[in-house]
């Protein structure tokens, strides 16, 4: 137990001293009594690097994206489309069908109009808010499957998911919604948003025609409320959600910070007065996201030898190949207490004001780990996962201890080899990460993340690397 507190003690020394050139073989002394000595050595060793593309990623995130601009260090254009359900929120409520004084030809209760409004967070850039662009909306056939993993090169077409009679919409916009008035737009709160009216005659599945969309909604409801009970019975008995693809235009990039469906008529109880139903697609309800980059353009970066680079959405990643064993090499016996590592951002001089922003966060991961760990939407333990925030006063990626990942890969190759003389050819991935752009939430009342995903914003970053080797700086302790 001695033993076990003095190294817990030295742990957090060590990850300092790794940073350090001096001299450390006589620290040991000042930590522990002369019988029981602990010996310091630090050294550094060189990691590699090479750019990564991987051919798409989970897109199941709650944040989606809408747009296509051209990249400026490629010229070529990055596409970003989405799918959503709508949530019933705890607020829902439709007014008992004889309280309705809007009706349909055959005095009905029905919808006065019915529209679709996606709320915009912020531009890819402000010198392009006033971008022409057109998008498309489709119905779904079928919704998206609660618990099934979707990939970024996803095509609900190709899946059978769009209805091929249904709902189709084509809407001109800017990011900057022209339509709604300067005094509207300069008011606290205001979001820009797009509106897409679904006010022409619908016929549903069973071949019914109503009046417009929204009164199809509130008759399903009407005649079968059961099927309003949750998300899921909305989603596979009344609407399976929507797809909104760019059609044309170019400039416009925006993350979608919400998107309501939303059906006004006129109720008389005491008085008359105008009613809506509101139901969200939010993060409660299946949304994908659908990426199209120039694979060519990709592939071209990923060639590059000078640096690494990392590129969102679903772009590039970088792979790092660890010196695990250069490390462990005559220190088999020796606690690895610290290992750091650094990723040294390389400016961008270009003076294009629609360059891509940089990476804000990147997570370390075993690069054989990547795909289990978002499709069972883990998060990272500091452990054998670490995330890193952008330190912009000195330009860096920076991991101060991934000593138990170098630790855990060191005995994971030793029981392998022991048990299989063909391990190591079997693992080829067995000493190496990837720096993977990611985005992450926190509880209110921590840092510690909830939920990691991969970043679906427009990023890119250069990282010192490729040719050049990393330093990963090591200490190790030994008692004696």
């Amino acid at each position: 137990m001695k033993k076990l507190i003095y190294m817990a003690g030295v742990a957090l020394a060590a990850m300092a001293i790794s940073s350090c050139d001096d001299n450390t073989m006589t620290i040991g002394n000042s930590l522990t009594n002369e019988n029981d000595r602990l010996d310091i050595e630090a050294g550094v060793f060189h990691a590699t690097s090479k750019t990564y593309a991987p051919a798409s990623v989970l897109s199941l995130s709650s944040n989606c994206y809408l747009g296509k601009v051209k990249d400026p260090e490629t010229q070529a254009d990055v596409t970003s489309e989405f799918s959503t359900q709508f949530h019933l929120m705890e607020s829902f409520y439709i007014s008992p069908e004889d309280s309705l004084l809007s009706r349909t030809n055959d005095n009905k209760a029905g919808a006065d109009s019915c529209e679709l409004i996606l709320y915009l967070s912020s531009p890819f850039k402000r010198i392009d808010t006033l971008a022409s662009m057109k998008l498309r909306v489709l119905e779904m056939d079928t919704p998206v499957q609660q618990g099934k993993n979707y990939y970024t090169d996803y095509d609900p077409r190709e899946l059978g998911l769009i209805r091929k009679d249904g709902i189709s919409r084509e809407k001109m916009f800017t990011y900057r919604n022209l339509t709604d008035s300067e005094n509207d737009r300069s008011s606290t709160g205001y979001i820009n948003n797009v509106h897409i009216t679904l006010n022409k005659p619908y016929t549903d599945k069973n071949g019914t025609t109503y009046n417009n969309y929204g009164t199809y909604i509130l008759q399903q409801y009407y005649r079968h409320p059961e099927y309003f009970r949750n998300n899921y019975t909305f989603s596979h008995n009344v609407c399976p959600g929507f797809f909104f693809e760019i059609t044309d235009g170019l400039g416009f990039y925006s993350q979608i910070n919400n998107i309501g469906l939303c059906i006004y008529y006129k109720v008389k109880n005491d008085s008359t007065y105008d009613a809506a139903l509101i139901v969200a697609g939010t993060k409660e309800v299946a949304q994908t996201t659908k990426i199209t980059n120039d694979q060519q353009a990709i592939a071209q970066l990923a060639a590059e030898t000078k640096y690494t680079y990392l590129k969102t959405p679903a772009g590039l990643f970088t792979e790092v190949t660890l010196p695990v064993e250069d490390i462990k090499k005559g220190h088999e016996n020796d606690s690895l207490m610290a290992a750091s590592i650094s990723f040294q951002r390389i400016n961008n001089e270009s003076t294009d004001e629609r360059m891509l922003g940089t990476t804000s966060t990147i997570m370390m991961i075993e690069k054989d780990s990547l795909t289990h760990f978002f499709e069972n939407l883990k998060v990272t333990d500091n452990k054998t996962s670490f995330l890193s925030n952008y330190n912009s006063q000195n330009n860096v990626y920076a991991f101060s201890n991934v000593s138990s990942l170098i630790t855990a890969m060191w005995n994971q190759k030793k029981r392998g080899e022991k048990e299989d003389s063909e391990w190591l050819a079997k693992h080829p991935n067995w000493n190496k990460v990837l720096l993977v752009p990611v985005t992450y939430t926190t509880s209110s009342s921590s840092t510690t993340p909830t939920r990691i995903e991969h970043n679906m914003a427009l990023t890119s970053t250069r990282l010192e690397g490729g040719a050049t080797p990393i330093d990963v700086k090591v200490v190790y302790a030994k008692f004696h």
